[in-house]
């Protein structure tokens, strides 16, 4: 059993990142191994929960993973860890279309962790125990062992606050702008763009009682299901992974699937590096716009599109797909790789938000018709393909490129806007068609 607490808010924008990062940071300090978890389709929460804990910071989503996904991830990536230390995602209770489904509180029940509650105190002083004890009483099947008051005015204010507390206040932050994580179009700026990490486990340190936190993460009950150990194959393909500024959108659990079917990673710069000697790539998403000038005369967008004509598998991802179109239009126009029939502009709002259910409608070289596929879109851009374009996937839900269609093929190339969370019947069918290209070499 694993001590493990969930780090909610009651809404979003009320300091849960800031928070959960500094708690984890601080229980770091201590000598603790900390594994940090984010609930939801997120990818930039994680890149800072992983530079501070030293571990990859793992998704926990009911509606990509399903349920008993969503605790074997836990129980697996829990192994030789000290604690778990899970971010909760919006509010405590909102999931998908307003349901309780997907939600933190959801979560917090499947891995049976008790819940601290964030509250934004500005503009509150004793209405804030009203708000809390809606949320205490709302789902009695949530336990909330204690609260953090974020954005405490002043002393007065906190007394004013503490004179009619009932729930236990595990810390009282004070307003402090010189935490906050800085954001933009996406959300918050990634781990290696931020520079405010180090300070939060102070703060969390001077303002706070993590003794306290502890140990109500260590009145955790015992999780009944039991995950088996992984044990991977030899490699039998080699996979490149575009990963640097421009491209770092990915599921941690989207490379063990890779590896799980027989995958070595090769991990690689499309900013600065030449292709590197592989069976396939895969491109996730991230902020291609920001590195335009760079991507279009780095030597791996020269040699794309040769290598898609020979036949190399590619899937790519939101900022993938648009790096394999003709040409990125922003300020101005920028070439790209000119593999997909298509054309990616930025816009100033955004184009697609939400969860994705698709299937595939098609054979491609690695994409079976009839394979079902989840997962999340998030963009401020479109993508205008040509005519004649064909498209890999028909969804049930989201926007995708056009018209509900997703997965637009040129090749042995597949682009999507939905960051899919790989089922093991994908991740396969893509190791099979990078051992087909290895062998025609």
């Amino acid at each position: 059993m694993i001590p493990r607490i969930v780090i909610a808010g009651t809404h979003s924008g009320c300091g849960k990142t800031t928070v959960a990062s500094g708690i984890m940071e601080a229980l770091v300090s201590r000598g603790m191994t900390v594994q940090p978890f984010k609930i939801g389709p997120d990818f930039i929460d994680p890149s800072h929960h992983t530079r501070i804990c030293g571990r990859p910071s793992r998704n926990l989503d009911p509606f990509m993973m399903g349920e008993n996904g969503v605790i074997d991830t836990f129980n697996r990536a829990c192994s030789g860890a000290d604690i778990a230390v899970i971010e909760g995602v919006m509010g405590l209770f909102d999931g998908v279309d307003g349901s309780a489904y997907a939600s933190t509180a959801h979560v917090a029940g499947l891995v049976s962790a008790p819940v601290i509650l964030v509250v934004h105190a500005r503009g509150m002083s004793r209405s804030i125990h009203a708000l809390i004890k809606g949320f205490c009483t709302f789902d009695p099947s949530v336990h909330i062992s204690g609260v953090i008051v974020n954005a405490v005015g002043s002393e007065r204010h906190r007394q004013m606050i503490e004179s009619s507390q009932k729930v236990p206040a595990f810390g009282w932050i004070p307003r402090r702008e010189d935490i906050a994580l800085n954001s933009r179009h996406l959300g918050l700026f990634m781990a290696h763009e931020q520079e405010t990490g180090h300070r939060t486990g102070e703060v969390i340190e001077e303002f706070c009682d993590v003794d306290a936190i502890i140990e109500s993460a260590h009145l955790a009950p015992a999780l009944h299901h039991a995950t088996p150990p992984v044990s991977l194959p030899p490699a039998k393909v080699a996979i490149g992974i575009a990963m640097d500024p421009a491209f770092c959108f990915y599921y941690e659990d989207n490379f063990d699937r890779l590896r799980s079917h027989g995958a070595r990673l090769v991990f690689f710069s499309p900013l600065t590096d030449p292709l590197p000697d592989c069976d396939a790539l895969y491109f996730g998403g991230g902020y291609p716009e920001l590195h335009l000038d760079a991507l279009g005369k780095s030597p791996c967008t020269c040699q794309l599109k040769h290598a898609s004509e020979s036949g190399l598998p590619i899937y790519a991802e939101c900022g993938g797909l648009m790096y394999l179109t003709r040409e990125i239009v922003a300020d101005s126009s920028y070439r790209m790789c000119g593999i997909l029939p298509a054309t990616a502009e930025m816009t100033n709002r955004i184009r697609g938000l939400g969860y994705v259910v698709g299937q595939s409608v098609q054979n491609t070289s690695f994409v079976p018709a009839s394979m079902s596929a989840r997962g999340h879109e998030f963009h401020y851009s479109t993508v205008i393909p040509d005519h004649d374009a064909e498209f890999a996937f028909r969804l049930s839900r989201g926007k995708g490129i056009q018209n509900g269609q997703d997965g637009l093929v040129a090749e042995n190339a597949v682009g999507m806007y939905t960051h899919a969370y790989f089922s093991d019947a994908f991740a396969q069918s893509f190791i099979e068609a990078a051992e087909r290209y290895k062998n025609c070499q």
